[in-house]
């Protein structure tokens, strides 16, 4: 059983250093958006989800109702919850509820992923090892982006936001130049997501339910036209 606070602390590195980078993003675009270093450090230190909280943000500047802010994140998010029933058959049997529910604040896709790999069971001590330096990673990165985006000229600020964008192209485009599906998504994801901007009915939809709606169509579609087969899984 791998139940070693060393260990999983090895482990979580990578993802500690990954995650700086993305979330110095993100406080960037909180601060530029007129959110406090302060409000921005909270939102990653309780919400932990690079989508989640990029979308949330977009919701809170839109100035949509806190309903539509449960449900952007529910749907964004649902996969957190799919994720951690699966690692609760991966943790060892002397690992109690109070662990389980401290560790699954820290259930993020690639935590999740590292934790599945071991292939022996793992233990309460390793997973907070492995979840205690990508939190400080992420935390420590919003507030490194929050701070520096009050000292920094407003041109490199500019430039560090065209930035963003070209982080989610990089991660996007790789997967989707590889799989049909994935590829199919991102276009009728673009589509919806353009009809709601420019048609004339739809554009009226808040920000928040357009995340919604763009989302779960997209994704239903391409539940619909590329269904994973049994034996597949």
């Amino acid at each position: 059983m791998h139940n070693n606070l060393k260990e999983g602390m090895k482990d979580g590195i990578p993802i500690a250093l990954g995650y700086f980078s993305v979330s110095f993003t993100f406080g960037m675009l909180a601060v530029n958006s007129g959110m406090s270093p302060l409000h921005a450090v909270l939102i990653s230190l309780f919400n932990l989800t690079s989508a989640g909280q990029f979308a949330g943000l977009h919701v809170i500047l839109a100035g949509s109702s806190l309903l539509e802010m449960a449900l952007t994140q529910l749907v964004i998010n649902m996969r957190y919850a799919l994720m951690s029933l699966s690692l609760s058959q991966k943790l060892a049997p002397c690992v109690k509820t109070g662990h389980r529910l401290t560790i699954a604040y820290g259930v993020t896709d690639e935590i999740f992923a590292v934790a599945s790999s071991k292939k022996e069971k793992v233990g309460q001590y390793y997973m907070y090892g492995l979840i205690v330096l990508p939190v400080l990673g992420w935390v420590g990165g919003t507030l490194t982006g929050a701070v520096a985006s009050t000292i920094m000229p407003a041109f490199v600020r500019s430039a560090l936001g065209v930035a963003l964008y070209g982080m989610f192209v990089a991660i996007v485009v790789p997967p989707a130049k590889k799989e049909k599906t994935v590829r199919t998504v991102v276009m009728l994801a673009l589509l919806f997501s353009t009809g709601f901007y420019y048609l004339p009915v739809l554009r009226n939809i808040s920000g928040g339910f357009m995340v919604i709606i763009c989302t779960l169509l997209s994704a239903g579609i391409g539940a619909i036209l590329f269904p994973i087969k049994e034996e597949e899984k």
